[in-house]
């Protein structure tokens, strides 16, 4: 019998999977980048909370991807916050008012290489057209080949723009990608 794998809004009962699935992705796939410090900040607040928080808040999409009976993964998206669409100096891009940014398209890893994030990444871009977005952002992790070679084979490129996030025990150097949302996601 072949699973079904489909993505879907998340609903609040969605929140402590959401979390779980941040939780063990990070510690299994990010522990090296992250370090321990930065893996503890996940268990420093109520991750299912905050997750509610964001699956309600009004801007938000939140969707989960679901294969069979399983969540597997995650986006969350929304409106692109100034600080995140200014360039190094500061400036907003002239269409600031039309840019949106997704925050994180996470598969738990023993559910890659089955499409998820593809899917993932295409549902938040059309939800964020139809709240009239014209383009996207993301930041990625410059070690993360797995996130940036998802974006690249959506047609997302680097802008140029970087920031690096300090962990508490390590730097971790982010770089933003930008593109379309009416995306064609290739293999």
């Amino acid at each position: 019998m072949v699973s079904t794998a489909n993505v879907r809004p998340a609903t609040v009962g969605d929140a402590p999977e959401i979390a779980r699935i941040q939780r063990d992705t990070w510690r299994t796939a990010y522990a090296d980048l992250l370090g321990e410090h930065g893996l503890a900040e996940l268990d420093a607040t109520d991750p299912t909370l905050q997750w509610t928080g964001a699956i309600e808040h009004p801007e938000t999409r939140v969707f989960v991807a679901v294969e069979g009976e399983f969540t597997v993964g995650f986006s969350v998206s929304g409106p692109a916050p100034e600080a995140d669409a200014a360039n190094a100096a500061g400036e907003l891009p002239e269409d600031a008012g039309h840019l949106a940014m997704i925050a994180s398209v996470l598969v738990e890893p023993r559910w890659g290489r089955r499409g998820h994030g593809g899917r993932l990444l295409a549902t938040a871009a059309r939800a964020l057209a139809e709240l009239g977005a014209e383009r996207g952002i993301a930041w990625v992790a410059q070690a993360d080949s797995a996130s940036l070679g998802l974006y690249r084979r959506a047609g997302w490129k680097p802008d140029g723009t970087v920031r690096t996030l300090d962990t508490g025990e390590r730097t971790v150097r982010e770089i933003r990608v930008t593109g379309p949302l009416d995306l064609e996601l290739t293999e």
